[in-house]
């Protein structure tokens, strides 16, 4: 006859274990969890923000406004795979965005982040969208940094995901088809046209721009040009801060760069919509001071 007291404390332990056991394989643990598509570095304390760069960029784009952030928030500085020099990993075949952005939502489910604000430049604002739409419950507050919903808008009004498809699809082949030199020679050259800024920052993207791996590149930019998320923002009620640059060089007028982030977000009903003016694309690099604060002032509203 078994002991009662053992018979109690085991049943004691059970009663303990299997909900831990249970919760454990639907969420994951911290500790266990180890992304494929991107590498993370985690600085300061406090609520917790998610930085996402854009399409051949470093997590370093972030870092002066991380120097600010860190004081006040634990800031989560996502570094995409075959990006900036970074081993291509899991991103080296095969769909890119799709897989990533359920990576990073997994991350902050296995480490049970609290509604984090989730900033995206470029086609990391374009993953910040995706995360929103596809598990509503895990951001808290969104920032898009220079991101339309639909990349081939800027294609033409009329442009859909059919009609951009054959063009995305030359520009992937094109670009993977390039002799590593000729890569890095277009890399500098387009980096003139989205940032206006010289100097040290500029060099630096320049350089993550370059060093990224193409194939990875051009996977993510033909997956860029041809996931359209306006169907989907209505659906998407997160607050959300949109900064958009405009600079008279651009070469559109002011008017027109306006009403295409109006009507590229219409249908999104908790959005801010704030032009940055004297910036190209890379708005914290062109204008480090207007971003920081309105992203800090984003962050800090209730």
């Amino acid at each position: 006859m078994l002991n009662q007291t053992f018979v109690w404390r085991s049943a004691l332990a059970l009663a303990v274990m299997v909900p831990m056991m249970i919760f454990s394989t639907l969420y994951g643990r911290a500790d266990s969890f180890q992304p494929t598509r991107f590498t993370v570095t985690v600085e300061g304390q406090g609520p917790d923000v998610i930085m996402i760069p854009g399409l051949a960029s470093s997590a370093d784009v972030w870092r002066p406004a991380v120097e600010k952030l860190k004081a006040r928030y634990r800031v989560h500085l996502i570094q995409v795979s075959g990006f900036a020099g970074a081993p291509a990993r899991a991103n080296a075949s095969g769909p890119v965005l799709l897989p990533l952005r359920d990576e990073i939502v997994a991350y902050i489910r296995a480490n049970r982040l609290n509604r984090p604000a989730i900033v995206g430049h470029s086609l990391g604002g374009l993953l910040a969208l995706m995360m929103a739409d596809v598990a509503g419950d895990v951001a808290g507050k969104l920032v898009i940094v220079d991101a339309l919903p639909f990349f081939g808008m800027l294609m033409g009004p009329t442009a859909t995901v059919e009609s951009v498809t054959p063009s995305a699809a030359q520009m992937r082949d094109r670009i993977k088809a390039m002799t590593t030199a000729d890569f890095a020679a277009g890399q500098a050259k387009t980096m003139t046209t989205l940032a206006k800024s010289k100097g040290t920052a500029t060099d630096a993207a320049t350089k993550a721009s370059q060093t990224s791996d193409r194939e990875v590149v051009a996977q993510a930019m033909y997956e860029d040009f041809i996931t359209d998320m306006r169907p989907r923002l209505a659906a998407i009620s997160t607050p959300t801060l949109v900064l958009y640059a405009f600079d008279a060089t651009m070469g559109m007028p002011q008017a027109a760069v306006d009403g295409l982030y109006q009507s590229a977000y219409a249908a999104m009903p908790t959005k801010k919509l704030v032009r940055i003016d004297g910036s190209y694309h890379f708005i914290q690099i062109d204008q480090p001071e207007a971003f920081e604060r309105e992203l800090a002032a984003f962050l800090a509203a209730r």
